[in-house]
């Protein structure tokens, strides 16, 4: 399972932060929430569009960035999410729908749900999220 393949990257940082839009968003913060409560490491979630406000400023080399991007009507904005935070050198693991490869192109890891309409992806998409926080802290 990929969780375990990056379970270094997060189990050797200080800072995580999650990004998403639309109900991925709302997948985001409760991930990084998981993440602080079971590891201690610092996470913070922000809604993708929001990133030119300050916080793209966070983001620096070797930072792992996890970007879910589960949302077809807003998907081609999380690749230009993800290409922001790609340029400022940070770790990128993608959560995206199985079949979809575009997502794999622009991150350095890819974990995949099962192909799911918009209301119960993001669902599908915690289980990977929490299981990424369990490994980061054993």
């Amino acid at each position: 399972i990929i969780a375990e393949k990056v379970k270094d990257l997060l189990a050797t940082t200080r800072n995580a932060f999650y990004i998403g839009r639309g109900n991925d968003y709302f997948v985001t913060m409760e991930a990084s929430l998981k993440l602080k409560e079971i590891s201690y490491i610092h996470a913070e979630a922000y809604a993708g569009g929001e990133l030119k406000h300050g916080t793209l400023a966070l983001i620096e080399e070797g930072v792992p960035v996890i970007a879910l991007a589960t949302q077809e009507d807003v998907f081609d904005k999380m690749i230009s999410n993800i290409r922001e935070v790609k340029a400022r050198e940070a770790v990128v693991i993608g959560i995206g729908m199985k079949g979809d490869e575009e997502i794999a192109k622009h991150v350095d890891h890819t974990i995949y749900i099962p192909r799911a309409n918009k209301f119960i992806a993001p669902i599908l998409a915690v289980v990977p999220l929490q299981l990424l926080a369990y490994y980061a802290a054993i």
